[in-house]
C-alpha cells in the first residue's frame, strides 16, 4: 500500500510543478522555454538589446507546428508583436481561467469566439523568415505584464 501512496504523491505533485496551463507548442508537451540565441534569451525579465525587459515567455515551437489554448477561454482579437508588418506579425488575446494573455508569432485559427483547453488554436509562422538562427517559439505574454512562467 505505501508504494502507491508514494506514486500517487509524485503524480500529483508533477500535475502542480508542471502549472496550470496545458501544453501550448505540438512536440512541446513541458512547454520547454527558449534559452539563449545570438537574439538573446527567452526566460521572462531577460534584458533587451534596445533596452528594457522581455516581459513574457518564448515557448519553444516549431516553425509550422499547431499551438493549442494553453487554458479554455475567450479569444479576444487580434494583437500584433510590431508596428510594422512582417511575416510574424500575429497573434491574439485569450481570456479565461482566470487568465488573461497576449500569444505572439501565431496565424490563428479565427480571432473571437469560445475555445477549449488543448483545442489548435493557431498555427506557428515562419520566424525563420524574419530571424534566421533564432529558436522558434511562441511569445506568451500576461495582460499585465508580470511572470508567465508558473503556469507553463
Amino acid at each position: 500500500m505505501f508504494p502507491l501512496k508514494v506514486i500517487v504523491f509524485v503524480a500529483l505533485v508533477s500535475i502542480v510543478a508542471a502549472g496550470p496551463w496545458g501544453q501550448i507548442c505540438a512536440g512541446n508537451p513541458r512547454n520547454k522555454v527558449r534559452g539563449c540565441d545570438k537574439f538573446g534569451c527567452g526566460h521572462y525579465g531577460a534584458p533587451r538589446i534596445v533596452g528594457g525587459k522581455h516581459r513574457g515567455v518564448d515557448v519553444i515551437c516549431r516553425d509550422g507546428s499547431t499551438v493549442y489554448a494553453p487554458f479554455s477561454g475567450t479569444i479576444g482579437g487580434r494583437v500584433n508583436p510590431y508596428r510594422k508588418n512582417n511575416a510574424i506579425n500575429n497573434g491574439l488575446l485569450l481570456r479565461g481561467s482566470g487568465f488573461c494573455i497576449h500569444m505572439f508569432y501565431i496565424r490563428p485559427v479565427r480571432y473571437r469566439g469560445w475555445i477549449k483547453k488543448g483545442q489548435k488554436i493557431g498555427v506557428m509562422l515562419p520566424m525563420q523568415r524574419v530571424y534566421r538562427g533564432m529558436t522558434s517559439h511562441v511569445h506568451v505574454q500576461n495582460c499585465n505584464r508580470s511572470n508567465p512562467t508558473r503556469n507553463l
